[in-house]
């Protein structure tokens, strides 16, 4: 396509996004179904724009007053995706000045606001938290994430899927710290990838995984996956148990768990069982009070974690969506514990950065929960060999997990153990 055609599409597409009435991959993919004529390069081309726009807003608000033309695409040119000599060729000369203008102005001389990217509500509690490595963060979610995979150890071995990945021309380097990942070099198509159409290989993020190794399910256990969505989580815990035993993989949106079934028909497994419930004290639910060896909960939570995938969050949450939350994580976290037996693993989890989200939440539930005996994170990490546990994790006696992107180059996680005592 021409470069001005390309240009006009990036910001329509800006434009769409920016009303933040859906998700920006749920606009995207709206998008690219009415263009059809678009290939995977501009495709590729408008996907970036639009997430650069979104992870710089602020600064690019910040500069676009000064040019002109319509918003939208003043926003798309500073975020523009593609080869900047591509781009040139669609601005106008009084474009191109005012592009070449912005790019002169020093990052250190910009208002915090316009070099962090976030909304107060989200930049003053992580300022709070973090201190002197709020900057460092703050950078780290400006970018993209890594591509992580994770082998599925039911028929597959790490070191040789890495092989075969670099006989496909697909480099990749064993995880740091979860043992059943690859971080992939690069954004290639998994999609015709033998090792992916088979089943060897999910993707899911290091981090993703890590929650999955600490449920530490066992062959013949009855397990449930709380919150499944669609089932990441589940198809490590699944593999994990050796497809042994009986896994529940509970969900309030039927549509969620319907995208688990094709993953599910690849990964070999029969011990899952998906089940739609309409809330957390489902009677469904209510049957299997007391019978689950081990409960994961990954809540509903913010997804503050997962800025440099999904940006769009920052600015289509609030405070007052938070505080809702925290309300819904609490009750979540005590219907899951009710599925319990004595002596069983209660593992809760977020993809949120916020201790609002995480270590309050903890400490209400042992609170009120005093037959739950709190497990230290870096202790069960140890145990299961994962390299660096004490890095990976935060609070007394390495209470908690708590990864961070600038750390860890994981998306953000939390996590906290606790053992039925009764």
């Amino acid at each position: 396509m021409h470069p001005k055609a390309i240009l006009d599409a990036c910001a329509e597409l800006v434009r769409e996004a920016l009303v933040f009435d859906h998700p920006a991959d749920a606009v995207a993919a709206r998008f690219f179904r009415t263009h059809k004529g678009l290939g995977p390069r501009e495709r590729a081309t408008l996907t970036d724009t639009l997430f650069a726009v979104l992870r710089r807003k602020l600064q690019y608000e910040h500069f676009a007053p000064s040019g002109s033309g319509p918003r939208e695409r003043r926003l798309a040119i500073l975020g523009f995706g593609g080869p900047r000599d591509f781009l040139f060729s669609a601005l106008t000369p009084q474009e191109k000045e005012w592009l070449q203008q912005c790019e002169t102005v020093a990052t250190a001389d910009l208002l915090d606001r316009h070099r962090h990217n976030l909304p107060e509500w989200l930049a003053q509690p992580l300022r709070a938290q973090l201190g002197q490595e709020f900057w460092p963060l703050a950078d780290s979610l400006l970018g993209p994430a890594p591509l992580d995979l994770r082998v599925n150890q039911l028929s597959a071995k790490r070191a040789e899927v890495q092989q075969e990945l670099k006989a496909a021309g697909i480099e990749a380097q064993p995880t740091p710290h979860s043992p059943w990942g690859l971080r992939v070099q690069g954004k290639p198509s998994l999609n015709r990838v033998d090792a992916f159409t088979r089943g060897a290989v999910e993707v899911q993020d290091e981090g993703s995984q890590l929650l999955a190794l600490l449920l530490d399910a066992r062959r013949g256990e009855m397990v449930t996956d709380f919150c499944a969505g669609a089932g990441g989580k589940t198809l490590a815990i699944g593999a994990s148990m050796r497809n042994t035993g009986r896994l529940y993989a509970f969900d309030t949106s039927a549509h969620r768990l319907e995208s688990l079934k094709p993953r599910l028909g690849r990964s070999g497994l029969s011990n899952v069982h998906p089940v739609a419930i309409a809330h957390e004290r489902d009677e469904r639910i209510k049957r299997l009070a007391g019978k689950m060896d081990r409960v994961l909960v990954d809540a509903p939570c913010s997804g503050t974690g997962t800025l440099r995938r999904h940006p769009d969050l920052k600015w289509r949450q609030n405070q007052a969506a938070v505080d809702a939350l925290a309300a819904i994580q609490l009750a979540v976290l005590q219907s899951a514990a009710r599925l319990l037996k004595p002596g069983g693993r209660l593992v809760y989890a977020t993809c949120s950065l916020l201790t609002q989200e995480n270590e309050a939440i903890a400490a209400a539930f042992s609170a009120a929960q005093p037959a739950f005996m709190p497990v230290p994170v870096a202790q069960e990490l140890a145990r299961l060999k994962v390299a660096g546990p004490q890095a990976l994790c935060a609070g007394d006696d390495g209470r908690f997990l708590r990864l961070w992107p600038h750390r860890h180059a994981t998306d953000g996680f939390f996590a906290a153990i606790w053992q039925r005592q009764d």
